[in-house]
């Protein structure tokens, strides 16, 4: 099992004035991976406030994996890329590729997410939207690799590259 930290960035979520659709969208979609929900956090849209929780979740839970939703467009607000890159080690920029290159194919506007992915210690951190239908879209693309892409962080799997089935002649 996958242990899955949710982490929600919106002022107007934290203050109690929008209902976390999108979080809550993450923690039934988990499942399928198949994961659980081990800690589910909501968060203004402070740099500290985000840092300080991705940090608690990877370094003193040791959550397999994290996904935010929320704060990854171009207002002044939208700091959870960057928060995440203060407290990540190393980027796997196949993930938010992947997830506006599927966006795009939907929506032009896909192109202004700035939505990061990485990895802190042993745990993956990825960047989602804040709406409901681009999470769903992007949990579309992302959860067929999760549990390899998990497998990989704790030592149990084996190389990403696909084996060719096809006779060397």
């Amino acid at each position: 099992m996958i242990r899955v930290g949710i982490l929600t960035s919106s002022d107007k979520g934290y203050a109690g004035e929008r209902v976390d659709e999108s979080g809550k969208l993450i923690a039934d979609r988990v499942k399928e991976i198949p994961g659980e929900v081990a800690e589910y956090i909501l968060v203004p849209d402070e740099t500290e406030a985000i840092k300080y929780s991705l940090i608690q979740m990877t370094d003193e839970m040791e959550l397999d994996l994290i996904l935010t939703t929320g704060g990854t467009g171009m207002s002044p607000r939208d700091i959870t890329p960057e928060a995440t890159l203060a407290v990540i080690d190393r980027l796997v920029p196949g993930i938010p590729e992947a997830m506006r290159a599927k966006s795009l194919e939907i929506t032009s506007r896909a192109m202004l997410s700035r939505a990061t992915a990485g990895i802190r210690k042993k745990t993956l951190i990825i960047n989602m939207p804040g709406s409901k239908k681009a999470v769903d879209e992007c949990l579309d693309v992302i959860i067929p690799v999760l549990a390899h892409a998990i497998e990989i962080l704790r030592g149990e799997g084996g190389e990403c590259g696909r084996k060719d089935s096809t006779p060397a002649t």
